[in-house]
């Protein structure tokens, strides 16, 4: 408990210090937020929750590019009488943003692999492996202003047919909503 407490309080005087830096030409930010969604289609998994952490280089007003990268867990479901495992994904991304405006609405997509983390199988009553990982890419559209994104977003490693079961794909997707906010770096 007493190391959680530390690194709250560190993370506290390091925001207060970058948020005392800002002025309105920040063109670098670091962005903090958590997403939630439902597993689709829901054969191993019913829903998810994470945080992201990106880095993003505004190259023009209007476009955005960066690193990703954060965590997802996954709760496992019962399905056609498997006990299937939780799961987590760490990405490991570029980021690409569009704002059409200073304020409103943008879109954009991360883009990079998706490593698979957790119990080693599918499920606690299967032999099969889960897999290790696979192609990621996580869409989303919403709102923009300086310092909040509201966005819908779809997660999805593309694993191919690992960690298939008798009657059930293996699935690492989610349809969601999320919310992050801009730490401005300076120019």
């Amino acid at each position: 408990m007493k190391n959680i407490k530390k690194v709250i309080l560190g993370l506290g005087i390091l925001s207060a210090g970058l948020l005392s830096a800002q002025n309105s030409q920040m063109t670098n930010m670091l962005k903090l937020g958590v997403n939630g969604g439902v597993a689709v289609p829901s054969s191993n998994a019913s829903a998810n929750v994470g945080v992201d952490v990106a880095y993003q280089n505004l190259v023009t007003p209007g476009f955005g590019l960066g690193i990703a990268t954060g965590y997802n867990q996954f709760f496992g479901k019962d399905n056609n009488g498997y006990s299937n495992s939780d799961f987590g994904v760490v990405p490991v991304a570029a980021l690409i943003r569009v704002y059409p405006k200073q304020h409103g609405f943008y879109f954009g997509t991360d883009l990079g692999y998706g490593f698979i983390t957790g119990s080693k199988k599918v499920a606690g009553n299967a032999s099969v492996e889960r897999p290790d990982g696979g192609f990621y890419l996580k869409p989303e559209i919403g709102y923009h202003n300086e310092d909040w994104n509201f966005a819908v977003q779809y997660t999805k490693v593309f694993t191919g047919d690992k960690g298939d079961l008798p009657g059930q794909d293996y699935n690492a997707a989610s349809l969601g909503v999320g919310v992050s906010y801009n730490l401005p770096l300076g120019k």
